[in-house]
Order: C-alpha cells, then structure tokens, then sequence
C-alpha cells in the first residue's frame, strides 16, 4: 500500500511510460512497476562503473580532467575514513567510498527528469542498511575475534559490578537492541528524507508555470539534502566501524 501511493505521489519516469506503454494492468506492467527501483539502482550502478572505466581504463601521470576529478574524490573519501578510524581504517575506505558515491547518484537520480531517486523507497535503503549491518558484525568478529566480541557486546563492566551477572547481561541485550534498531534508523533517515523532497518537487511541478520559482528553489535545496544525506550515511557507517575498532584499543 505505501509503494502503490508513493507510485501516485512521483513525477512520471521513463519505467512508469513503459509501463504505460505495455499497460499498467497487465502481469508485465504490473512486474515493471514492482522492480522500477531496482531497474534505477541497475542503471546508476551501470553509470558509475561507466565512469569508473573511463578514468581508470589509460592512466597517466599527468592525469586528465576525468581521471583527476575522481582521484580527488577517492582521496577526498580516503582522507574522510581515516580521518575517523586512523591508517588502519584504510581497508573499510572502499566500502564506505563506494557506499557514499552509490547512495549520492541515487539521490540525485531524482531531481533529472524522468529518472527517479530510488532512495525513496524503503526497500532500497533497508537493503543498504542491511550491508553495513553485515558487514560490520563481520569486521566486529574479525578485529576481535569471538570472546572479544563477547566482551564487547558486555560493555566491559568495572568494579563490583563486573562480578554480577545481572549488569553484564543487561548490558549485553541492550547491544544487541541497538545493533539491531541501527540498520532500521539509518533506512529510514535516508528514505524519509529524499522521498520527502521527491513528493515536495512532484507536488509543485503540478502548479505549473505559477510554481517554477518554487520548484527551482526547491530542487537546490533537494540537492543540497542529497549530498547531505549521502554523507550522513556515510559518516554513521564509518563510525559504527569505529566502535569496533577502537574498543580493541581501550
């Protein structure tokens, strides 16, 4: 029900005149309408290998426009990552690297005519959300291995109460509450936020020439959120990872 309402509330795009195009409610329209986020995702996904390709496939010493650009961006993001983690969070910089630059296109996707944000649905997000999860459990266990990361998720109780078993274990189910509330929070911060600013755009494109200024006005400040939500992202991911790996060091 909420992904047949937001499919109201959006400016068309070309999945939607496909669908048009082969009837909406036909099996194949219906299947085309189901997976438009995911066809976007493909696509970006698509656009930036592209890129990648291009600035990587000749380089030189002295680099042209291309390639300079996206080796300002990479050390941009490497300076980002271990700015927070330190040296050693050098091997996490192309995972939160790529994660920043796939979820910014995505939110950008929208504000292009007929292209769509596929951030505004929750599945996309979760799944993102759901990576990071993975990801640093895995990291989680690799740095500290089982009983570190047993201690870790025990709080490391000092004192006498570290020889009770009620703080120990209170603390423990309160780990695993906000380990698991995490990927929920980071989904929906991102997808509330751009799908937000696509229903404020759909909604004014539909007063007409009498709603340009608006419309104009807003899509700044929707690229402004885009960029800023891709950090935010980022910036929550690289520090999940960092509480892993700096309670290693305590």
């Amino acid at each position: 029900m909420v992904e047949a309402h937001q499919t109201q509330s959006e400016l068309p795009n070309l999945v939607s005149f496909l669908a048009e195009a082969v009837g909406k409610s036909t099996h194949l329209g219906e299947q085309v309408i189901l997976w438009q986020n995911v066809i976007f995702s493909l696509l970006i996904v698509f656009i930036i290998s592209l890129i990648a390709y291009l600035a990587s496939r000749k380089p030189k010493m002295i680099p042209g426009k291309l390639q300079n650009a996206i080796e300002l961006v990479v050390g941009g993001l490497d300076d980002f990552v271990c700015g927070i983690l330190g040296k050693q969070g050098r091997r996490y910089t192309p995972f939160i690297g790529t994660l920043f630059i796939y979820i910014l296109f995505m939110n950008l996707s929208g504000i292009i005519p007929f292209l769509k944000s596929p951030t505004a649905s929750w599945s996309t997000t979760l799944g993102l959300a759901f990576c990071v999860f993975v990801y640093v459990q895995y990291a989680a266990f690799k740095e500290l291995g089982f009983l570190g990361y047993l201690d870790h998720m025990l709080g490391k109780p000092r004192g006498i109460l570290a020889f009770s078993v009620f703080i120990p274990l209170m603390m423990f189910i309160l780990h695993i509450v906000s380990e698991l509330v995490r990927p929920l929070s980071l989904s929906l911060r991102l997808r509330s936020n751009i799908w937000g600013d696509d229903l404020l755009l759909a909604v004014l494109a539909g007063f007409g020439p009498a709603g340009i200024p608006l419309l104009v006005f807003s899509m700044l400040l929707a690229i402004l959120a885009a960029v800023v939500q891709a950090v935010v992202f980022s910036l929550l991911t690289t520090i999940y990872f960092s509480l892993v790996l700096t309670h290693e060091e305590v």
